[in-house]
């Protein structure tokens, strides 16, 4: 391994948009149970479902209206 390298000449990750960023997230058992269930239905694992899920509601622009709000509570 080298003592430095040099990193004048190089370039930003064109994919470093698409990439995936690790989080934790409490989740009510309901949903969960939800999307383990479908999943396996699709043969996916639920991880990559959910995470579809919340990217077609971004894309699609998609809100919560204030009434599944407070219900859901």
């Amino acid at each position: 391994m080298r003592a430095e390298y040099d990193f004048s000449k190089s370039i930003k990750n064109p994919y470093a948009k698409s990439l995936k960023k690790q989080i934790t997230l409490s989740v009510e058992v309901e949903a969960i149970d939800f999307f383990v269930k479908l999943a396996r239905e699709l043969d996916i694992p639920y991880q990559n479902l959910i995470n579809l899920y919340l990217l077609d509601c971004v894309r699609t622009n998609h809100h919560l209206s204030a009434e599944s709000l407070v219900t859901a509570r």
